[in-house]
């Protein structure tokens, strides 16, 4: 078989070479605290985007930092009855899908909310307010500020805010709640989970923000999504003199540390020959969940479409229905 990273065997087994802050669950525990000490302001609106059957809607709420973020709500018309959730999370630097897109979900009785990544391709806000880079480069957004002030902190945040505020709606069942996406999306649904310990489905496909550590020592941090570690340490660590301090803080927001909260069902597309997101910092990230979990391992796929994964990810969310699809 064709190896990019190490053999399938060993990643298997891999647990990452990232470190965990040693209060990196009293981070959390504490940036939870502060989210739902917030006053979000929610609105919701009707679209004007209309198709059969189905309600379309924009959602606003005020998250973290004060930022006003925005997300798509569908749902099925004339339900009756509380529907299941799934929460939908884009790539990096994209948007929420286009509207068309959930019927994939609504068709089977589900709402769902899609979020719009704070300072990406959507129309979230993205107030800022740390020191340090700002110019692209989201990852290391707030890396030379205090950890509080990590831009991926407060946008791990929004996904839980949104997928909590829908939760609350009357007509939605806040018992069966599942979460979708890959690459970034793959990231955030796994974090929305860990943070939100209700969800009880999660489809996954080769998350992003994983295992920064291994990115460097494999020479990928100079490619693809993760160009902007390289950028930072060229202009704010030229001597590497404080690595250890950069990639703690990073351990923060790195997605390998928190997967232990995860209580639900997951599902895991896995991609051997990934070159944006390594196979390595996807297994780090998976052989961490201690949840019922199953992975479908693409040999021969990067960083791109996945035959048969949109369908089996459908299916796993459909099971919250009590029926399979």
């Amino acid at each position: 078989m064709p190896i990019l990273d190490m053999p399938l065997e060993k990643l298997k087994t891999y647990q990452g070479s990232s470190v965990k802050p040693d209060d990196f669950d009293a981070y959390w525990d504490r940036a939870m605290q502060e989210m739902h000490s917030l006053d979000p302001q929610i609105e919701l609106k009707k679209s004007d985007y209309e198709l059969p059957n189905t309600e379309f809607y924009d959602l606003y709420f005020d998250g973290t930092k004060g930022s006003r973020i925005h997300a798509r709500y569908a749902k099925p018309a004339n339900v009756k009855g509380k529907m299941p959730l799934v929460a939908w999370f884009h790539g990096y630097s994209g948007s929420a899908p286009d509207w068309d897109e959930y019927l994939r979900f609504t068709a089977m009785g589900f709402a769902c909310v899609a979020l719009d990544v704070r300072g990406q391709g959507g129309i979230s806000q993205d107030l800022g307010g740390s020191s340090g880079p700002t110019l692209r480069g989201q990852v290391i957004r707030g890396l030379e500020d205090h950890e509080d002030q990590l831009l991926f902190r407060q946008i791990f945040l929004d996904a839980a805010q949104m997928t909590e505020i829908t939760m609350a709606f009357d007509d939605v069942d806040e018992t069966r709640v599942a979460t979708y996406g890959g690459s970034q999306g793959g990231a955030l649904s796994l974090v929305c989970a860990a943070l939100v310990p209700s969800v009880k489905k999660i489809a996954t496909s080769f998350p992003f923000l994983s295992d920064y550590k291994r990115v460097w020592d494999m020479d990928l941090s100079t490619k693809h999504a993760y160009w902007e570690l390289s950028d930072f340490f060229r202009h704010h660590d030229p001597l590497h003199e404080n690595m250890d301090e950069w990639y703690r803080r990073l351990g923060y927001i790195d997605i390998q540390n928190i997967v232990g909260r995860i209580q639900g069902d997951v599902l895991f597309a896995a991609t051997l020959l990934d070159g944006v997101c390594p196979p390595s910092t996807q297994f780090a990230a998976y052989n961490k969940i201690t949840s019922n979990k199953k992975m479908m391992v693409y040999h021969d796929f990067g960083h791109e479409y996945l035959k048969g994964w949109t369908s089996a990810a459908v299916k796993h969310v459909s099971e919250l229905t009590g029926q399979l699809v």
